[in-house]
């Protein structure tokens, strides 16, 4: 049970996020979920969690591929919260596309948000995470951070580059108790990739089936919880990856 743990979830309001915030909230964790819009559907997912759940619950705009900005939201959250114990970096986009015609653009934005943003709330919730003694950090990569992927040059990177980010932060921060893990996720049903459920990669999954998001909100609370492991990735991909 996470009961007296702080959890900060980016990219909360839809998907994998938002499923991590109620499993995480589900353990007694008081949740502050971040997203760039800031929009409804934040404010819902903060309403389920204090209803559902009865733990405090909190919504927070935030940009955090932003350095600036994201110093600002976690001193927010200081102030709220008083601590935090748990971050979850979530937030991700794509922008697909293949490497010979990929504009400039496409390909530094999905890292400034897939991987600087990650590495930016890493930065700003280091002393916080480090005086609990029992922080943890669990960045959601992808299975094509392992693997690459045509079409994805730039995301594949940005999610190969979270592992050797979580790999480098896991080794700094163990001696201050912060543990800190990945889990990679395979063809998880969500918005960002309802195209692919015709696809005929989801044959190539010894499962046979694409994965829910409450599968990869299991593997955030087991890890939120595991005293003993860092460093590690988590593949939730239904063999797809082995």
């Amino acid at each position: 049970m996470l009961s007296g743990k702080t959890a900060v979830i980016t990219g909360a309001s839809r998907g994998i996020g938002e499923a991590i915030a109620y499993k995480l909230a589900s353990q007694g964790a008081s949740i502050a979920v971040i997203s760039s819009s800031g929009n409804a559907d934040l404010e819902a997912v903060c309403e389920k969690c204090r209803c559902e759940f009865n733990v405090t619950a909190k919504a927070y705009r935030c940009d955090v591929s932003d350095f600036g900005d994201v110093k600002k939201t976690v001193a927010a959250i200081k102030a709220d919260f008083g601590a935090v114990d748990i971050l979850v970096n979530n937030a991700g986009i794509t922008r697909d596309g293949l490497v010979a015609m990929m504009k400039e653009d496409d390909f530094d934005r999905v890292m400034e948000v897939n991987l600087k943003g990650a590495f930016n709330m890493i930065r700003h919730t280091a002393g916080m995470l480090m005086r609990s003694r029992e922080g943890c950090i669990i960045n959601i990569t992808s299975v094509v951070g392992l693997t690459g992927n045509a079409g994805q040059c730039n995301y594949a990177a940005s999610k190969a580059g979270l592992i050797g980010l979580t790999k480098s932060v896991a080794k700094e921060l163990a001696p201050k108790g912060v543990r800190c893990n990945a889990i990679a996720p395979g063809f998880i049903e969500t918005d960002m990739t309802k195209d692919l459920d015709n696809s005929p990669l989801i044959k190539m999954i010894p499962l046979g089936i694409p994965g829910q998001v409450e599968d990869v909100a299991e593997a955030a609370a087991f890890l939120a919880a595991a005293k003993y492991i860092t460093g590690e990735v988590l593949r939730v991909d239904g063999g797809l990856a082995m």
